[in-house]
């Protein structure tokens, strides 16, 4: 018990070591390029008030590091912190030229910034690098048993095994063979995921790993996230979680609103003109149309015309059947595949969120015909529509195109029952970074998919019940 906990100490300073060295060579970098091709002689943060600058830059570079997920190596790939950290010291250094441009009363030179920016990036590659081969030579994968209810958990086992690096599934074991047994593996193991347990069994399981300082991966089922936006009350001496199951409050809506026009106005402008070259490119390819509307659901139900840069050819659902688009499908045009490789395809529904149909974050609204086939197969899909439909969210930044039905409305309520401000900004900031990641592009694999929906359970009063063993394609 005493060494897991020194284990995490030790694993939380490597971090906090890896990032104070990494800000302070980024800090560093920064106050020498202004010293030597921006600093005024006279000006207010020529002397002493150089530290202040050098500060702002320092906490901004740590706020957006944090919230992009920048700090996390041990946790994610190396690619994705990497890719995290450029992402953010690019805006970090985009809103350091308006500020410095502010401050000299003239639009400074951005070569400096730019070739700033590029060292920047070399830090931060060598540095994650560099700690990510210590981290992991200091402390190899967890063995974990996985523990399984009625259906063999094999695509949580799949996912686990993407990550070698980090997770070692060392033994699956059923819930039939008996708690006193599973305590016994448990000892066994640095770790346990537990997946479609019953509820008495996983409580006696949590109760023991959380007694035994065990770390426990819990498979959330849709009750569990919903918990997790309870409020805490007491009655006299008796603790009560409220569940108001309302969705957003109406301040929440208000700011959510206010957040929505601030951000497409500030996006439309440099959205216009990439729009317009886009439009060009569309019209010169085939002369067909340049957009693409389709009836999407959103808050409460409600209808409205989704707005894309139409990437497919002319008529490619003229028999009316909806087909989503696979990989390499013959319907994508030339210049269909380039926008929807760098999402280009979905700039023109800034315009939906301007306007007020949907939002920055959010669940992705989904065509009416899919609604009505999903809530049949699983009733608890209409819990989506107790917020407004978005552009982005925790299952387009987590999950791929070919995630199940089922794990995105698990993402989508974890979005509904954390929601503020702040974790819409997250959303964006990391909605940057995926940009670059092909995995999120692709069309459905089939093979993964479905052995992902032959596991949609979900828990009813105590016993387990399949939702559906049904091929869901969206």
């Amino acid at each position: 018990m005493d060494e897991r906990r020194r284990n995490d100490d030790v694993k939380a300073s490597i971090r906090k070591l890896e990032a104070i060295i990494e800000i302070a060579a980024l800090a560093l970098l920064f106050f020498l390029v202004w010293r030597g091709f921006y600093r005024v002689e006279g000006h207010l943060f020529h002397g002493r008030g150089k530290y202040v600058l050098l500060g702002v830059y320092a906490l901004l570079t740590i706020i957006l590091f944090y919230y992009s997920e920048g700090f996390k190596f041990g946790y994610l790939r190396l690619t994705d912190v990497v890719i995290s950290q450029w992402v953010a010291l690019v805006i970090v250094n985009f809103i350091t030229y308006f500020q410095l441009s502010l401050m000299i009363n003239k639009m400074i030179n951005p070569l400096p910034l730019v070739g700033m920016t590029f060292l920047g990036m070399a830090i931060c590659l060598v540095m994650s690098y560099i700690f990510s081969v210590i981290y992991h030579r200091l402390y190899v994968p967890r063995n974990m048993v996985l523990i399984y209810g009625d259906i063999k958990a094999v695509s949580i086992k799949l996912k686990l095994d993407t990550r070698s690096d980090k997770y070692r599934i060392t033994r699956m074991v059923s819930t039939e063979e008996g708690l006193e047994k599973i305590c016994r593996i448990i000892d066994e193991h640095d770790a346990v995921v537990i997946n479609d347990v019953h509820a008495e069994m996983r409580n006696d399981i949590m109760k023991y790993c959380y007694k035994t300082c065990t770390r426990a991966y819990i498979v959330p089922k849709i009750s569990d996230i919903i918990n997790r936006g309870a409020k805490d009350i007491n009655l006299f001496d008796t603790p009560l979680l409220l569940v108001k199951g309302t969705g957003l409050t109406r301040a929440q809506s208000a700011g959510k609103r206010i957040f929505d026009l601030i951000f497409s106005i500030i996006a439309l402008i440099p959205g216009l003109p990439i729009m317009l070259i886009v439009a060009i490119a569309i019209k010169l390819d085939d002369h067909g149309p340049v957009f693409y509307r389709q009836d999407r659901v959103t808050k409460d139900g409600k209808v409205f015309a989704i707005l894309k840069f139409r990437s497919m050819v002319v008529d490619a659902e003229k028999d009316g059947k909806s087909r989503p688009a696979t990989q390499n499908d013959p319907r994508i045009t030339r210049v269909g595949k380039i926008i929807r490789a760098s999402r280009l395809d979905e700039l023109p529904q800034v315009l939906n969120i301007f306007k007020g149909d949907m939002s920055w974050c959010g669940p992705r609204p989904e065509r009416c015909e899919h609604v009505e086939k999903y809530t049949k197969l699983i009733p608890e899909f209409v819990y989506r529509s107790k917020v407004k439909g978005g552009l982005t969210g925790y299952a387009q930044i987590y999950g791929k195109y070919n995630t199940s039905a089922y794990d995105k409305l698990r993402l989508d309520l974890m979005y509904i029952e954390n929601y503020s401000i702040l974790t819409d900004l997250k959303l964006m900031l990391m909605t940057i970074k995926i940009m670059f990641k092909k995995e999120s592009t692709e069309g459905f694999d089939k093979v993964v998919d479905e052995q992902v929906l032959k596991e949609l359970v979900e828990h009813n009063e105590g016993k387990n019940t399949i939702v559906n063993k049904a091929k869901i394609h969206e």
